[in-house]
C-alpha cells in the first residue's frame, strides 16, 4: 500500500525539487556567466585605424602572457587577422568570435593549452622531424591535426627539426625528408601547408649550447623543401633567427619567395620590437615580401621591452609591416 506524504512532507519535497532546479539552472548558466565575467574583467583596448597594406599580420599570443580571451580582444582591436600556435581546439570558437583565424597551428603534446607558455616537450622525436620519431607518435598526431586544420580553415601547420645531438646535418636532412615524404600526400589532399621553421644555434630563442639546431641555416631547409617539391611543404622563415645565422635576408627572399609559406618577425638583437632600435629595416623587408607577391601571414613573435605600453608598441610595429 502506497502511503501518501503529509502536507508538511509534500512541502518539504517541493522545496527540495525547487532547490535542485535552481542548482541545475545555475550549472547550465555557469559557462556563459564565466565567459561574461572574463569579458567584463578584460581590459578595453582603443580602436586603432584600419590597416591598409598588402600583408596579413598575425601574432604569437603566448609571448604576450595573457589569457586567450584577452589576447583575442587585443588582437582584434589592433587589426591582427590571425594567431599563431592557438593549439587547443577549445579556443578556436573564441578566435572565430573575434574575427580571427589560427594562422599557423602547432601540434602540442597533450592536445594543446590555452595557458601562456609552451606545452610539454613530449617524447623523443616530437615535432623534431630531423630526429627519429619514437613509435611514430608525432606523425600520428600530425595526421590528426592535418584533418582538424582542414576542417576548421587553418592554412598552415608548423614542423620543426630538433637539435643535432648525435646526428649531423646530413643524417638529419635524410630523416626530415623521409618524414615529410610520408605525410605530404595527406597534407596535399587536405589543402594544408606544412611549414618548416629555422631556429638559431647559440643565441636567445635557440639551443644555448653546442651542437645546436638541426635547421639553423636557411640553405639546409631550402634543400629539404626543394627535394620534396610539394606545394604543401614550405619554409617558415623566422627573420630573427635567419639574421643571427645567415643575414642576406632580402636576397634570399627575392630568390626563394615561392618556397616560403609563413614568416615570423622579431627584433635583432634581443627579440624585442622591430622598430628603429633594431639592426634590421623591417619596412624594407616587408615591402620586398609584398612586392614579390607573397600573400600569406607575417606574424609578430617577439616580446615588448620592459615599460612599454603593450598594445601601442605592437601597433607601432604593425604599422611598420603595413606596406
Amino acid at each position: 500500500m502506497r502511503v501518501e506524504p503529509s502536507s508538511a512532507g509534500r512541502r518539504r519535497i517541493l522545496k527540495q525539487l525547487a532547490a535542485l532546479a535552481v542548482m541545475a539552472d545555475a550549472a547550465s548558466l555557469a559557462p556563459a556567466m564565466a565567459q561574461s565575467t572574463a569579458q567584463a574583467q578584460a581590459p578595453a583596448y582603443p580602436a586603432f585605424p584600419p590597416l591598409t597594406g598588402r600583408l596579413r599580420q598575425g601574432l604569437t599570443p603566448h609571448l604576450f602572457n595573457a589569457g586567450m580571451e584577452d589576447t583575442c580582444r587585443m588582437a582584434a582591436a589592433l587589426g591582427i587577422q590571425g594567431l599563431d600556435f592557438a593549439s587547443d581546439p577549445a579556443d578556436w570558437p573564441t578566435l572565430k568570435r573575434h574575427g580571427l583565424i589560427v594562422s599557423v597551428l602547432r601540434v602540442d603534446y597533450g592536445g594543446g593549452s590555452s595557458k601562456p607558455g609552451r606545452a610539454s616537450a613530449g617524447p623523443p622525436g616530437w615535432n623534431a622531424i630531423g630526429t627519429p620519431d619514437r613509435d611514430g607518435v608525432f606523425e600520428a598526431a600530425l595526421r590528426e591535426r592535418i584533418d582538424a586544420a582542414s576542417a576548421n580553415g587553418i592554412p598552415n601547420i608548423i614542423v620543426t627539426c630538433g637539435e643535432r645531438g648525435a646526428l649531423g646535418y646530413e643524417e638529419g636532412k635524410s630523416n626530415a625528408i623521409a618524414f615529410l615524404q610520408r605525410v605530404r600526400a595527406h597534407a596535399e589532399a587536405r589543402g594544408v601547408t606544412l611549414v618548416m621553421e629555422n631556429i638559431n644555434s647559440g643565441h636567445l630563442g635557440g639551443p644555448p649550447a653546442a651542437p645546436g639546431s638541426m635547421f639553423d641555416h636557411l640553405p639546409w631547409g631550402l634543400d629539404v623543401v626543394t627535394q620534396l617539391n610539394s606545394r604543401r611543404v614550405k619554409l617558415l622563415v623566422d627573420i630573427y633567427h635567419a639574421q643571427l645565422m645567415d643575414g642576406n635576408i632580402v636576397n634570399f627572399l627575392r630568390q626563394h619567395i615561392g618556397k616560403i609559406g609563413h614568416f615570423h618577425a622579431g627584433g635583432v638583437p634581443g627579440r624585442n620590437e622591430i622598430d628603429e632600435s633594431q639592426e634590421l629595416n623591417y619596412r624594407h623587408i616587408a615591402k620586398t615580401i609584398a612586392d614579390l607577391g607573397y600573400r600569406g601571414f607575417i606574424s609578430h613573435e617577439w616580446t615588448p621591452s620592459a615599460g612599454q605600453d603593450k598594445a601601442a608598441i605592437i601597433r607601432k610595429c604593425m604599422d611598420i609591416i603595413d606596406v
